[in-house]
């Protein structure tokens, strides 16, 4: 892999398609392309998907998903690698596999994706297991919102000290930081907790009454990607991630007739008022 001099916003993505375009790798490029990011892809999964639903899931292969990867690396380069859907054990071990021979200390954002905002479940039990004895150690940073938490270390994750212990947790299992979200914990304030070795950040923000929430985590998971690839300090990249996620929900298109999606293109709409 070439090696980068200075941070150049690179991130190889790996993830999952989303045909109605509010998640999933459409989400992440439109994410790191508007935070100044160069994005790269390595799809792992095809969905029929709207904002009402996925449809149906059709997985890429296993060495057509590895190829993509070696593909960006060998040529291109990266400096970070967000990864999202990856729907079998199998195929996790050699995606792990494959960024350890190529690029193994570029750091990793990973967003354990495990169920759609629909409530459709993605991945399978043997993949969530792999995620956290493979993908979760050495981490730079993992994304959980407090249902995949819960599931990650066996905690519950009904409030703030929940989400805190959660992120402790993640952090004894080997991750270098760890973000525990709280969007779907109830309240008119929501709490999202940044854990790493070097301190605890909490922070904060006026829920948004909306159902315009879908692709949300990957928005947020791919901000941080790209600002970390452009070399801002961990604390500071989830706080201009979250607020770049803020301002695309409360900018969001009112599309489709279920969870909508947000406006990734916020930063362009306001630039043009």
């Amino acid at each position: 892999m070439k090696s980068a001099e200075s941070h150049q916003g690179r991130v190889l993505i790996v993830a999952g398609s989303d045909s109605g375009g509010g998640a999933g790798i459409q989400a992440d490029i439109k994410t790191v392309t508007m935070l100044g990011g160069y994005a790269m892809t390595a799809i792992t999964a095809i969905t029929a998907q709207d904002t009402t639903g996925v449809h149906g899931v059709w997985p890429v292969a296993d060495d057509a998903v590895t190829a993509q990867i070696r593909a960006c690396l060998t040529d291109i380069g990266t400096d970070t690698i967000k990864t999202g859907m990856i729907g079998t054990a199998r195929l996790v071990e050699l995606v792990c596999e494959t960024i350890d021979e190529l690029a193994r200390e570029t750091p990793r954002i990973v967003d354990p994706v495990m169920v759609a905002t629909s409530g459709d479940r993605l991945i399978d039990e043997a993949a969530v297991s792999a995620i956290a004895a493979l993908l979760l150690p050495g981490a730079g940073l993992v994304t959980p919102n407090s249902h995949e938490a819960e599931i990650l270390t066996g905690k519950a994750v009904d409030g703030l000290n929940g989400q805190r212990r959660a992120a402790e947790a993640l952090l004894e299992r080997g991750a270098k930081g760890a973000l525990v979200k709280g969007g779907h914990i109830p309240g008119k304030i929501l709490h999202d907790v940044l854990q790493t070795e070097h301190g605890e950040w909490i922070f904060e923000s006026e829920r948004l009454e909306t159902r315009s929430t879908h692709g949300t985590g990957c928005t947020l998971a791919s901000a941080c990607a790209a600002l970390l690839a452009q070399g801002i300090t961990i604390e500071t990249a989830v706080d201009q991630a979250r607020t770049y996620l803020h301002k695309a929900i409360q900018q969001a298109p009112d599309l489709g007739h279920g969870h909508g999606p947000v406006a990734h293109n916020w930063p362009v709409i306001d630039q043009q008022d």
